[in-house]
This record gives C-alpha cells, structure tokens and sequence, in this order.
C-alpha cells in the first residue's frame, strides 16, 4: 500500500527536455542562424557552392547558340555589310567620278569574305551552332545584295555602260560609269571566292538554311556587268579577223634600180592589213580585260571570248584564197625596157645611135629585176607568217589563271585552242613551195599536223595538192552552200570535231571517185593524208566512248 507511484508533480522535472523536439520541428534553425555576422555567413555560402560553376557552362552554350552572341555576330556582320559598300575616303581621279562618289576599291570583298570565312571556320565543330551562323548571315548578305542591285541598275541602264562599246586608240582607258560598275562586279567576284574556300552555298538545303540563292545573285551580277563589256570589245575584234581571209594586197614594187633590196626588205616586214591593225588594238584590249577580269568568276566569259577568236583566226587562215598569179616582170620595167630598143631601131635607119646597141641594153635588163619571178611562191610564206603574228598577237590577251580550282578547266581548253593555232602554223611552214616539189609532198604526207580539226586543214591542203584553175572548196565537195557548211561545221572547235569524220569522209569518197582529181600528181598524198586522218580520229572517238561508258559504270 505504501508502494511509490508516480505523480503528475515529479512527471515534469522527470523530463527536463521533452519540450525541446517542439521548438526544432516548428521553429527554423537556418533563420535563428542567418541573424549571425553576414561576413562569415557570405564567405561560407561562396566556398560551399564551389564545385557549381562546372555545371553553370552547360547553359553558356545555349546562350551562344540562341542568345546575345547570335545577336553580337549579327550586329558585328552588318556592320561590316555597311562599310564594305561605304564610299571611299580620299580625292578621286577625274576619270573615276560619277555623281561626286568613286567607285569601290578592290579588296573590300576579299576583307568580308575572310570575316565571313573565320566566324563560320569557328563553328564547324558544333552543327547546332553552325547552322545557327549560317542563319545569322542571311539577314546582312541580303541586305548587301539588295544595295549592290540597286546601285548597279542605273549604272547597266545608262547608255554610256555601251558607249564606247570597246576602248579605242583615242579612249583606251574605260568610262566612269563602267568603272563603277566593274568596282561592283570585283566585289561580288572576290566575296564569292571567299564563299569558295568553305563551300559556302554549294549544299541543298531544304530547310533553307543555306546561302545558295545569295551565291547565285552575287553569280549574276558578275555576269551582268563583265560580258557585255567582253562582248563588245569581241563585235569590234571579229569583223577584223575575218578580214585575215581576203588575199592582201600586193606590196608596192620600186622601177628604180634598187628594186632588189626594196622588195627583200618589204617582204620581210610588209604584212596582212588587219594584222596591222590588231598590232595597234589587242595592247588596248588586253589591258581593258585585265581591268574587266578580275575575280575567277568572270574568268569563264574570258575563256569563251579567247577561244572564239582564236577559232575564228584559224577559218579565215584556212579559207583565204590563193592570190591571182602575177606576171613575171613589172608593167613599168617592161615598158622601160621596150622603150630604148624600139627608139634604137628607128635611130640605127637614120643616123648612127649615140648609145650602145640595143642587144646590150637589153641583156643587161633581167639582173636588174632579180626578185620578181619569186612573185608567184609568195602565198604560203604570207599566209604562214600572218598567222604566226596572229599567234603572238593573242597570246598578249589575258588567259584564266591556272592556279585556281575552279577556273582550270578554262585554262586546259584555251591552252588547246592556242595549241590548234600552233598547230596549224607547223602546216602552213610545211608546205612552202619548195625546190623539190615530190619531197614536198611526202614530207607534208609524214608530219600531218595531230591537233588540228580536219574542217581547217582540210581546205590548205586541197589548194595545195590540187590547184586546179577553178578552186576545190569543201562546201561545193559536199553539195551545200558556204553559209550552210560555216553554220554547220565551222561554229567552234567542239563542232569541227563533231562533223570531222564525216565531212573528210565525203571529200574522200568525192575525190576518189573524181577521175581528174587521181591523174593529178599531188592526189595520191591528200589521199592518204585524209585516210589516216579518219583512221585516227575514229580510234580518238573510240577511246573517248569506252572511258565515257566506264566512268558511267562506276558512277
């Protein structure tokens, strides 16, 4: 009964401690805490966060690629944009001014191009970022294609960008306004190398994150300005190398007594009238195209209008006629020479002749004119050396440059033209009237000339193995007309080539089936030049045909 039970007054000094878990569930520990001295509290808080910053990177990337370094570049780019086009600082040549601005200095496009090249070298490595520059570019490269458009239409539009069509000996350097507009082209060609080096433009994308139709206007409007200007000066120079096909005119001869000398010099140095004309305008031209061309991307309308001069030289060569025979001696030496020996006889009836009889007078005569019976030989040589001038002549003119990837095709194809031309002044040496008129024959026979159409030598050789009064041509051996056989067969070399095997096939069945044709002595050796012409030029198309059909089959 007396046993200790336990009370309610004993209970609460039991426990001292049983209210405190109540303060630490409701009341906060961090808050009592955050009242302490802020200097100790921040530098714990920094040293505690301290491994963070790791993680904090993945989120700068995001901002590079969506954020303000989107907006940077872009700000950066259309900067750039504006002072590309700016006008230049500095006083201008007076020949350069138009409306008080001067045109764009070269380099300004290579300066964006290389900006351009490094801020999208720097994202290769990232697509998302790459893609998100690619982006940003449209925007600025827009904007400076829709300037150089608006500048450029006035300056196409006016009437002095084609007046002068081509520079002239009185106006060899270009006019203001072509200044102005071939500033705008070299841009344009120097921003689209620059797009070249990365392979700007060049994908399909059909998203539409690509700059292709930025390349393609940039493509344009070197094109708009360089090949009207090419095309003139090329309307000026063929009418004069067409001139090459007219026989020229005989040199003038001297009735003094030193009509030897004077006819070797003038030999030597007299040539065709048109060369003598190209020898004043091609230095001009050359010099205008070197000025027109300058960015690879006009180097193609360069290399056109190269080889087409060059092939329009070798048909005018080719199809000049032979000159008409001329007489053995002088009218005015022959006169003179009849003169004294009619006036000798009448003297020798009537009183007996002051001078020295007539028979010595005259056998002194043919000494006297020693370079006159040579006159009839002078065809091949003439025509020879013009063509050799002519070669030089078009080697000053500027060619695509060899150096660059996309404009070394150009190059091989005008070095073959040039190598034709060459080809064809090899030919022209080759059958010079020589002493030997048999060794003549099997010599051209032997060194038949490989790299020329059979449509240009074909015609040389025909006058010169068959001179026959009325002249062979090969437009009358095939039955067509001048005009339908140069349309035809002479547009170029491509279709010289096309229409070689069968146009020296027809000349071949005609010739032989001609009965005068084979009693004629030099025959016998066109004949068998023409043979293995066709025998080479089928095995060339034959070769060309199987690697055609083998690269199909890889592919």
């Amino acid at each position: 009964m007396y046993t200790l039970r336990p009370t309610s007054f004993f209970r609460p000094s039991s426990r001292p401690t049983s209210p405190v878990p109540v303060p630490r569930q409701d009341g906060p520990v961090p808050a009592e805490r955050a009242a302490r001295p802020l200097s100790k509290l921040s530098l714990s808080t920094f040293r505690r966060p301290s491994p963070s910053p790791a993680t904090g990177l993945t989120p700068s990337t995001t901002v590079i690629q969506d954020g303000s370094f989107m907006e940077v570049l872009g700000l950066k780019l259309s900067e750039a944009v504006s002072k590309a086009l700016a006008q230049p600082s500095g006083a201008g040549a007076p020949g350069e001014m138009l409306g008080g601005r001067r045109p764009i200095p070269s380099g300004r496009g290579r300066a964006l191009g290389a900006l351009i090249v490094s801020e999208v070298n720097a994202s290769r490595e990232n697509p998302h970022l790459y893609r998100a520059v690619i982006r940003t570019l449209q925007r600025p490269l827009s904007v400076l294609l829709t300037n150089i458009s608006t500048n450029l239409i006035p300056l196409l539009s006016s009437p002095a960008f084609h007046t002068p069509a081509a520079p002239t000996p009185q106006e060899p350097q270009p006019n203001a306004t072509q200044l102005h507009a071939v500033a705008l082209a070299t841009f344009a060609g120097e921003l689209l190398e620059a797009f070249d080096e990365i392979g700007l433009g060049v994908e399909v994308d059909t998203r539409g994150d690509n700059l292709r139709g930025i390349r393609e206007g940039l493509v344009s409007i070197v094109k708009r300005v360089v090949e009207p200007l090419i095309n003139g000066i090329k309307n000026e120079l063929m009418p004069i190398i067409d001139a090459l096909e007219t026989v020229p005119p005989p040199p003038p001869t001297s009735s003094s007594g030193v009509v030897g000398k004077t006819s070797a010099t003038a030999k030597a140095q007299v040539h065709h009238p048109a060369i003598t004309t190209l020898q004043t305008l091609i230095p001009i031209y050359s010099r205008a195209l070197s000025r027109y061309v300058a960015s690879a991307y006009a180097e193609s309308a360069l290399a056109s209008f190269v080889i087409s001069v060059v092939w329009r030289g070798l048909v005018a060569l080719a199809h000049r006629p032979t000159p008409p025979a001329t007489p053995p001696a002088s009218p005015s030496m022959h006169t003179t020479a009849l003169k004294p020996k009619e006036t000798a006889k009448k003297s020798s009836s009537t009183t007996p002749p002051a001078t020295p009889p007539a028979s010595r007078f005259t056998l002194k005569l043919p000494p006297s004119r020693p370079p006159t019976p040579p006159s009839p030989g002078l065809r091949a040589p003439t025509v020879a050396a013009d063509a050799r001038m002519l070669f030089n002549l078009l080697s000053q003119l500027p060619k695509p440059s060899q150096d660059k990837p996309q404009t070394r095709l150009a190059r091989d194809v005008v070095d073959e033209a040039f190598e034709g031309l060459s080809a064809f002044i090899a030919l022209l040496e080759s059958i010079q009237p020589p002493t030997a008129p048999g060794r003549t024959a099997s010599t051209t026979g032997a060194a038949a000339p490989a790299d020329l159409p059979i449509v240009i030598s074909l015609p040389v050789l025909l006058r010169t193995y068959l001179p026959s009064p009325p002249e062979r041509n090969v437009h009358a051996l095939l039955g067509l007309s001048e005009a339908e056989y140069r349309k035809g067969c002479l547009g170029g070399f491509g279709r010289a080539e096309e229409c070689g095997i069968a146009v020296g096939q027809r000349v071949l069945d005609v010739l032989r089936a001609d009965p005068a044709v084979r009693a004629a002595e030099g025959a016998d050796v066109l004949l068998r030049w023409l043979e293995r012409e066709l025998e080479a030029a089928r095995a060339e198309r034959a070769r060309v045909e199987a690697e055609t059909e083998m690269g199909a089959e890889q592919h």
